[in-house]
């Protein structure tokens, strides 16, 4: 029989200990299986109000056989780690969309569910370009709950050259910029898959709407087109351009009340449109149309602020408006929106609110030292804004 000095067992054990600790560590730390995470859409910095964002999603799709329930969402500055976001609570629950449509809790994903989580992140351009998404979550319940958290979806942001930079769509008047991100029905949480993809083609889409100062956007029957004040305005290129697409053959129903709840199918959803190919995959789409208006066929080479129709409600649209966004192909669904911005505008005010907007009820108007010039940027949402057609 072998008998080693005793420093030499204490050695072996120690040795032994050592091989057997990364086993222990693995055995206390299961591997679950989770959520696949994708950013379709590598964002883009995008101005609003004079302010750096980026505006993306974030979409999550469970392999567990049972229930993940979302707790925070962080992203981090892959190279320094540093948080630019951080959702959790009431935050998380809002910014979640579910195509699914399966459970009341937004944040509870059964097996095989889906949602998208909407962000809106402050962005400067020191920040850094390459992201990634720390996922919190629990699993199970009960006796059975755990807590885990994943890393991925690591996405470059691009940085164009140069901001894209319009012209005004309008010749004058006070228009309203009806848009946000937090409505579960907004242009930004509309997903279209009409060709083997995913797209958001309305993520930086405006509807325009033309009001007067007491707030209003009728003088007479809401329920006739041609008493909406911005109802046969003209529509401008908003820069030089090549007619991409156009379409004037859908008609207007007599009620404009009647026309908000037709079901449309998704090829007349934009109705009558323009689309102008502004050059590197830049398009820019003008939709609902007046019939008849469309002054420009494809192929045609357009100046900024030449006339190319006039402001109607056809198509999926609840009253006269323009509805006007940036896509990176030609195509009013099968394509990506774009960041752009307005070369200048003056904000007059803002509406407090969606709500106050549909009851007519008046805008407040700008302090003095906020009624100035905005230039390269998008408006705020619910902003009355003011365009001069002049270069």
């Amino acid at each position: 029989m072998l008998h080693l000095p005793k420093a030499v067992r204490y050695l072996a054990c120690a040795l032994l200990l050592c091989l057997l600790a990364p086993a222990i560590a693995q055995q206390r730390e299961p591997v679950l299986q989770s959520f696949d995470l994708q950013v379709p859409w590598h964002p883009e910095p995008t101005n609003i109000n004079g302010k750096q964002q980026l505006i993306y999603e974030l979409h999550l799709r469970s392999f567990a056989r049972e229930v993940l329930t979302l707790k925070r969402l962080r992203i981090i500055d892959r190279t320094t780690g540093a948080t630019l976001g951080d959702l959790q609570g009431e935050a998380l629950r809002d910014a979640i969309g579910r195509p699914d449509q399966v459970t009341k809790d937004q944040q509870q994903l059964p097996p095989g569910s889906q949602a998208v989580i909407y962000l809106s992140l402050p962005f400067a351009s020191k920040d850094a370009d390459t992201l990634a998404h720390i996922v919190d979550f629990d699993a199970g319940d009960g006796a059975q709950l755990r807590h885990a958290s994943i890393e991925g979806a690591t996405v470059v942001v691009h940085q164009p050259a140069r901001p894209l930079l319009l012209g005004p769509p309008f010749r004058d008047g006070m228009w309203a910029a009806i848009y946000d991100a937090s409505w579960p029905r907004g242009h930004r949480r509309v997903l279209y898959a009409v060709d083997g993809a995913v797209h958001v083609p309305g993520r930086f889409a405006i509807d325009w709407i033309k009001v007067d100062r007491q707030g209003s956007y009728v003088h007479g029957d809401a329920d006739k087109a041609k008493d909406w004040l911005g109802y046969g305005a003209d529509i401008l290129a908003v820069t030089d351009g090549v007619i991409a697409s156009a379409r004037d053959d859908m008609r207007e129903n007599s009620s404009v009340l009647a026309n908000a709840r037709n079901k449309v199918p998704l090829e007349q959803a934009s109705g009558n449109y323009v689309a102008i190919d502004l050059g590197d995959g830049h398009h820019v789409f003008y939709e609902h149309l007046k019939p008849g208006s469309v002054r420009v066929k494809v192929g045609d080479h357009v100046r900024r602020g030449q006339v190319i129709g006039q402001l109607g409600y056809t198509g999926e649209s609840t009253g006269p408006h323009l509805h006007m966004h940036v896509a990176d192909a030609n195509s009013p669904l099968n394509a990506e929106g774009i960041p752009y911005a307005f070369e200048q505008f003056h904000v007059l005010g803002a509406y407090p609110s969606i709500d106050s907007f549909g009851k007519s009820e008046p805008w407040q108007a700008s302090s003095d030292e906020d009624n100035r010039a905005r230039r390269a940027t998008l408006p705020a949402p619910l902003n009355v804004v003011e365009f001069s057609a002049k270069p």
